[in-house]
């Protein structure tokens, strides 16, 4: 199996969730063995899709290099990964990126359009060896063996529209579609307040997340899915363990995770040798794996 690009430079534009004005997102191919990388036309800067990139984690996976940052990028990463994409370029002119409607329904829509390469080079991928796992009190998510990919994704909040929720998914590119891509981010009213008194959430509104008051959705049209909630934070942990540099081979299980956590799971990761290794693709042993990002 070989690696991919996007067969065509493709481009959006929607407004930036925490700043509120309006971001041009571009997709460009690149070659074999580039990886994911961010670049900053507005200030020029490349920031490459690692670890260590990132810089904060409190309201969204933000990375940044020399002072600059560019931030809210699980929902598009977590797209590339369902769609198996090894090499792009993400071009923006600002500093973080579109939020569309608080999935990443859009960002399957743009990779659609721009279509597949394949490379020359073989696909490389990580396959999860021994399980390794992050706590904080009750929260915790963890990594261990499996023969395909799977997230197992609970939740649990005093809120009687969401209460406990648990969601299982086998990833590939039909399943994400269908059962993940379209679910969105979501708030609370109590929270925007003190949000926007610190310049975040500027551009929220109930077009691109779901809105919770103390005891409902107020969103006119409700839900997508009974249980969105929880299928949304699967969409953001995708993302968030994109940072890998590969897609893996495992599952992923999460109670009460976040991007802090997932960060945190990564980096433990990429730091125990033992507990994973790199395999390449190239034999007639790897059609199951194709399928699943046909």
């Amino acid at each position: 199996m070989k690696q991919t690009t996007i067969a065509k430079p493709v481009e959006m534009v929607g407004i930036g969730l925490h700043k509120g004005h309006p971001v041009t997102l571009r997709l460009e191919p690149l070659e074999a063995n580039r990886g994911i990388e961010f670049f900053r036309k507005d200030v020029g800067v490349v920031i490459a899709l690692t670890p260590q990139s990132v810089v904060d984690t409190q309201m969204a996976t933000v990375i940044g290099k020399n002072g600059h940052v560019i931030s809210t990028i699980e929902h598009l990463l977590s797209s590339i990964y369902a769609y198996g994409i090894d090499n792009i370029r993400i071009t923006l002119d600002s500093d973080e990126v579109p939020v569309m409607d608080g999935s990443s329904a859009s960002f399957c829509m743009l990779l659609d359009e721009a279509g597949q390469k394949k490379l020359e080079s073989n696909k490389r991928i990580m396959r999860i060896k021994k399980a390794i796992e992050i706590r904080d009190g009750d929260k915790y998510v963890k990594l261990y063996p499996s023969t395909n990919s799977v997230f197992d994704f609970t939740i649990l909040f005093d809120h009687p529209a969401i209460k406990r929720q648990s969601y299982h998914v086998e990833l590939t590119k039909s399943n994400y579609k269908k059962e993940i891509a379209k679910a969105r981010t979501f708030g609370f009213t109590s929270q925007i307040q003190y949000l926007q008194s610190k310049n975040l959430a500027m551009g929220a509104s109930l077009d691109n997340a779901i809105g919770l008051d103390d005891t409902k959705v107020l969103n006119s049209e409700g839900l997508r899915y009974p249980d969105e909630f929880v299928r949304h934070k699967i969409l953001d942990a995708i993302g968030d363990m994109s940072l890998l540099g590969m897609n893996f081979i495992g599952s992923y299980e999460a109670f009460a995770g976040s991007h802090a956590l997932n960060h945190a799971l990564t980096k433990a990761l990429l730091a125990d040798a033992d507990a994973y290794e790199v395999i390449e693709l190239s034999s007639a042993v790897d059609v199951e794996y194709q399928k699943a990002y046909a």
